[in-house]
């Protein structure tokens, strides 16, 4: 199965071209609906794939945390994400999905994977507002495959928020406030637990944010008030403070967005922060040469006020915020 894996480096060179590849991978046949549905994962946060190991169970965890196992001498939380999607399958979960991104590592329980699909972020659709409010924000992005299968990309950080402490209120409390509600950070995320720890995190520091859940509806929120400015005689910079993207999103991916506002003069002095769950620095340099900025992981709200509130111009003090 490793072979599904190999020449993971090659891919890191998808990065920038608005391309990405993904492991198709199975849940099981649902017995309310007796279908098995398609769903996908980004191949640069897959670790490896592997036959299941003994997991050893722990005590007051989430329903569909099965428990642990040791990986190379780390314990590594085991998820079944049948369990977790609400999904009543009966088929045995053989094979375990290893994945590590933003500092954590997990394995993905699932029934099987089928292969490593490359395709154009520009396929990636985002999901119908009735397939985001069923499963719960879980889907940020469907496409469809030749065979006519839709293939549906699975939240992960949304199930890391959700089995593990990332979201614990007190990742809030040392927040950096400047109370600059002049100050608008533009950003956008396809992870409805990112956007809203974003929001959260804007709302402590009090600035002001402008959401959007992809590069292209971020491009096109940009250039409205680029138009905008122009009529009025303004510049943009005087509207849009400053840029935070994430890297993976459907239609248009962080990194052409970055392109696209720094290769247009009407963006000139609008800073791009990059915000990604994906921590390697293969992708931190990639960024850097399409011209971002700086670059912060995700699920680190003091850390990231304090990059916005130095990029903002204001000197970085942590005040507590009950």
């Amino acid at each position: 199965m490793s072979e599904l894996l190999k020449n993971i480096d090659a891919r890191t060179k998808l990065a920038g071209t608005n391309k990405l590849e993904i492991l198709l991978f199975f849940l099981g046949v649902d017995q309310r609906t007796g279908r098995r549905e398609t769903y996908g994962i980004n191949v640069f946060k897959v670790r490896e794939v592997m036959r299941t190991p003994a997991i050893t169970a722990a005590p007051d965890m989430p329903s569909s945390v099965e428990g642990m196992v040791s990986l190379r001498g780390a314990l590594v939380p085991v998820i079944d994400l049948a369990k977790y999607s609400g999904i009543t399958a009966d088929t045995p979960r053989e094979i375990m999905i290893v994945t590590e991104y933003n500092g954590h590592t997990q394995g993905f329980l699932v029934e099987g994977v089928d292969t490593i699909l490359r395709l154009d972020w520009s396929k990636m659709r985002v999901p119908p507002e009735m397939l985001t409010a069923q499963t719960g924000g879980l889907v940020t992005a469907v496409t469809e495959l030749a065979d006519n299968r839709l293939v549906m990309m699975m939240d992960v950080e949304k199930v890391l928020s959700e089995t593990t402490s990332i979201d614990q209120e007190i990742m809030f409390r040392d927040v950096v406030v400047i109370d600059r509600p002049e100050c608008t950070v533009f950003y956008c995320d396809d992870s409805s637990v990112a956007r809203k720890q974003i929001e959260r995190t804007l709302a402590a520091m009090g600035v002001k944010g402008v959401a959007a859940v992809n590069g292209r509806q971020m491009w096109e929120e940009m250039e409205k008030v680029a138009t905008y400015a122009q009529s009025v005689g303004k510049s943009p910079a005087s509207i849009i403070s400053l840029v935070l993207t994430d890297i993976e999103m459907p239609e248009m991916d962080g990194y052409i967005l970055t392109k696209k506002i720094k290769s247009d003069p009407r963006f000139n002095g609008i800073s791009v922060i990059m915000h990604s769950s994906l921590s390697g620095m293969s992708n931190q340099k990639l960024g850097l040469s399409v011209g971002v900025d700086e670059y912060v992981p995700k699920f680190e709200p003091l850390r990231l006020s304090e990059t916005l509130a130095r990029r903002l111009g204001v000197e970085a003090t942590s005040v507590a915020v009950d």
